[in-house]
C-alpha cells in the first residue's frame, strides 16, 4: 500500500492532470524526493531553495498540518493521506475587490440594457404609474 498524495489544480499540470497520486518515503521530504523522481519540477514549487516549505503551501498528513508534525521531517507510513494545499491570500482588500467585482457584474446589464432610462420607462411593480413627488 501507498502513499496518497492529493495535488492541487494549479499543480496538476505536473502530474498530467491526476488530482491523486502515489508516492512512497519514510518522512514527508522523502515522499516529495519520490514524487519528483516520476513528476519532475513538483517539488520545487513546494520546497524553498533554502530547504524548507515555502510558507504559501499547506501540507497536511491525515489532515495534521504538517508545520506540527515536523515539516518536511514529518513521518509518513503506508496509507497515510497528504494533501497539499496552496494558501488562500486576501484578507480585507480581497474581500474588497470580490464586492466590488459583484456589484459591477451586477450593474453591467443594466447600462447594456440602457441604464437609468430603460429601468425608468419600466412600470411600477402595481402596474400604475406613480404619482408625483409632492415636493415637485
Amino acid at each position: 500500500m501507498a502513499i496518497e498524495v492529493r495535488i492541487p489544480t494549479i499543480l496538476r499540470s505536473y502530474t498530467g492532470g491526476a488530482k491523486s497520486v502515489e508516492g512512497a518515503g519514510d518522512t514527508l521530504a522523502d515522499l516529495l524526493a519520490d514524487l519528483d523522481g516520476r513528476y519532475t519540477g513538483l517539488r520545487a514549487r513546494l520546497i524553498t531553495d533554502q530547504g524548507g516549505l515555502h510558507r504559501f503551501v499547506n501540507v497536511y498528513v491525515n489532515d495534521e498540518d504538517v508545520r506540527f508534525l515536523g515539516a518536511l521531517d514529518a513521518k509518513v507510513n503506508n496509507g497515510d493521506t497528504v494533501t497539499i494545499l496552496p494558501a488562500v491570500a486576501g484578507g480585507a482588500f480581497g474581500f474588497a475587490a470580490a464586492a466590488a467585482l459583484r456589484q459591477h457584474r451586477a450593474i453591467a446589464p443594466e447600462r447594456r440594457a440602457g441604464g437609468h432610462r430603460a429601468a425608468a420607462a419600466a412600470p411600477s411593480p402595481r402596474g400604475a404609474t406613480a404619482a408625483p413627488s409632492p415636493r415637485g
